[in-house]
């Protein structure tokens, strides 16, 4: 199957901030395109736009193409499940809103070790296996946040998982909060197959600073920085899908042109891949993707990603008025949203984090950042 998959996390909107209102139509002319140019492979998941992905699946796919032209990824939620009870609940429930009958790939959601020892006691692993034999999925696998030790430790304990899941792109590759590299090599050690999330880690390396952008346009002035980043994902021995959340017709067409006969990097272009990542490291303040994982339990409703995304401008682009501007809509009356001051410090958010970004101690400073323009 080629490499390319559709995630499903970051879908076109009807309007902007309102993550269950997903543009039915949009959606529907990007899967056939996806589907036309002889791509197979969708990813969705349980808490995905609050909801409302999996019944996106079933009006883009499962109710207008054949069961067998198509492979689908769904995911146990780890973090709303407590035993055998809960697990077939939302598994049935998983059936209906996608209304796919099976699921290709189902994997245990978003894994860690306190999850892990929570729910492998509760029977996960047991029902998982139980999906399989009754042919109601057909490989099983995990999607993982946590250190190779842990990953090895899963992998040891568990043989019968076929694929993991994990959070690659070449900023992260090295990177000490992700450790990307490390937990690949532990992945392949257990000859797993490997399926990429987070290539170009939330879309940051589809805007990258100028002075990386230009070595990239001196090498290829036709591909896009995002094309770089999904290459080299993809390029990884083991590696049998690339997820790419792709939220515009525009942005599916540049994923189609360079993998629909996906050619892998050669030595020279990793070695520019090696240095443009530096220049992107100089100007990274908070490593998020914007996942939301974050702000969908947050008490105080604050909207964490958006200030990390308009703190991270600040820090590349320096200040200008708008960014106060944006601020403003970001935490006013009428956004339905909190102020970054006004967190309570509960860290459920952190304690979510896929990139364990210290969230508490950021909206501490861009809060006393911005109350100084206020």
């Amino acid at each position: 199957m080629k490499k390319l998959g559709f995630g499903l996390m970051r879908l076109p909107l009807q309007e902007a901030g309102d993550p269950k209102k997903i543009d039915q139509e949009t959606l529907n002319r990007m899967t056939d395109r996806f589907l036309a140019e002889g791509f197979t492979y969708f990813d969705t998941a349980y808490p995905y736009h609050q909801g409302m992905s999996e019944r996106a699946v079933k009006k883009a796919l499962t109710d207008r193409y054949p069961r067998e032209s198509f492979l689908l990824a769904d995911k146990m939620p780890l973090y709303c499940t407590e035993g055998m009870e809960d697990y077939e609940r939302v598994f049935q429930e998983q059936l209906e809103k996608t209304g796919a009958g099976y699921f290709d790939y189902y994997l245990l959601h978003a894994m860690s070790r306190e999850r892990y020892e929570k729910h492998e006691a509760l029977g996960l692993f047991e029902f998982a296996r139980k999906l399989k034999a009754e042919g109601k999925v057909r490989h099983i696998g995990f999607s993982f946040h946590d250190t190779p030790e842990v990953l090895d430790r899963i992998l040891r304990e568990h043989p019968e998982m076929e694929f993991v899941q994990l959070q690659i792109n070449y900023l992260d590759w090295d990177a000490e909060n992700v450790q990307s590299r490390r937990c690949y090599e532990t992945a392949r050690a257990y000859g797993k197959d490997i399926i990429v999330m987070e290539p170009v880690k939330g879309g940051y390396l589809a805007s990258l600073p100028e002075k990386a952008a230009e070595l990239f346009r001196k090498a290829d002035p036709d591909l896009s920085p995002a094309s770089w980043a999904v290459r080299f994902a993809a390029s990884l021995p083991g590696v049998i899908m690339v997820l790419s959340g792709m939220s515009t017709p525009e942005q599916m067409e540049d994923n189609l042109s360079y993998m629909k006969d996906f050619r892998p990097l050669t030595e020279e272009e990793q070695e520019l891949i090696r240095r443009a990542e530096t220049c992107i490291e100089e100007s990274i303040a908070i490593p998020c993707t914007g996942c939301r994982y974050c702000a969908d339990g947050c008490p105080e409703h604050i909207a964490i990603p958006e200030l990390f995304a308009l703190y991270n401008m600040r820090c590349r682009f320096g200040s200008f008025p708008s960014q106060a501007s944006e601020y403003r809509e970001l935490t006013g009356e009428k956004s339905g949203h909190g102020k970054p001051e006004d967190c309570i410090a509960c860290r459920q958010c952190e304690g979510q984090c896929p990139q364990h970004i210290e969230i508490v101690d950021w909206l501490k400073k861009i809060a006393a950042d911005f109350q100084q323009e206020s």
